[in-house]
């Protein structure tokens, strides 16, 4: 349900991991599409099931072993089922559906996310921008999911693929900090962030970039 409170929030390795997706339209394909760009095992339940769908289980495979990534059955829920899954999502349109599938939850200890359905809900997903390895995601607490979803694209326009860019120099340097025995954690990173680095990133001066934030990180640890 839509909080007042913090949420809690978390970002799931759901990498090869067992998801259910109960519904078979065009919200449950959206969150068919976005686990299985994580990388999740998804089964889709649903007593009609739109082309995309189809298409998806015939030729999705997960990453990590070459199994299919959606398995997709034209068929009606059937109560209990959620047990053994992850993460499921409920997007049928059919509060009594949404009800059953969410008391199976509860009852077997899974999170679940109702779409637009916010009282059934023990996970609310946040609209997300993926750049790469960088993800950003924006939340309002499950009270207004089209705020979440413009302010998103108000950020996509200033997240370019520099950022990505950006995090693997980052990754290289601290790898090589923790291989030399030193620690990444009172290093100055912020500095060398602010030293510009980003904008020779930006117009493609990539070793200048590496020698800047090198510089920085030796300086910091004088």
């Amino acid at each position: 349900m839509p909080v007042d409170h913090p949420v809690y929030p978390v970002n799931l390795i759901v990498d090869g991991r067992r998801c259910l997706v109960v519904g078979g339209g065009a919200v449950a394909l959206h969150k068919v599409r976005g686990l299985v760009e994580a990388g999740a095992r998804v089964t889709v339940v649903g007593t009609e099931l739109v082309p995309e769908i189809v298409e998806l289980a015939r030729g999705a495979r997960a990453a990590a072993t070459g199994d299919a990534a959606v398995v997709a059955e034209a068929r009606p829920y059937r109560p209990g089922e959620v047990a053994g899954y992850r993460l499921v999502v409920a997007a049928t349109g059919d509060p009594a559906t949404n009800q059953q599938v969410y008391d199976d939850a509860e009852a077997a200890g899974v999170w679940i996310n109702s779409a637009d359905d916010p009282e059934r809900c023990t996970v609310t997903l946040p609209a997300r921008l993926r750049q790469g390895r960088l993800t950003v995601t924006v939340s309002t607490a499950g009270h207004s999911p089209a705020v979440a979803a413009w302010l998103r694209d108000r950020l996509a326009a200033e997240l370019g693929p520099e950022y990505d860019q950006l995090i693997g120099l980052l990754a290289e340097e601290r790898t090589h900090l923790r291989s030399e025995g030193r620690s990444t954690e009172d290093v100055d990173w912020r500095t060398a962030l602010d030293s510009g680095i980003l904008e020779l990133v930006r117009a493609g001066r990539l070793e200048a970039a590496r020698e800047r934030l090198r510089s920085c990180l030796s300086s910091s640890s004088d």
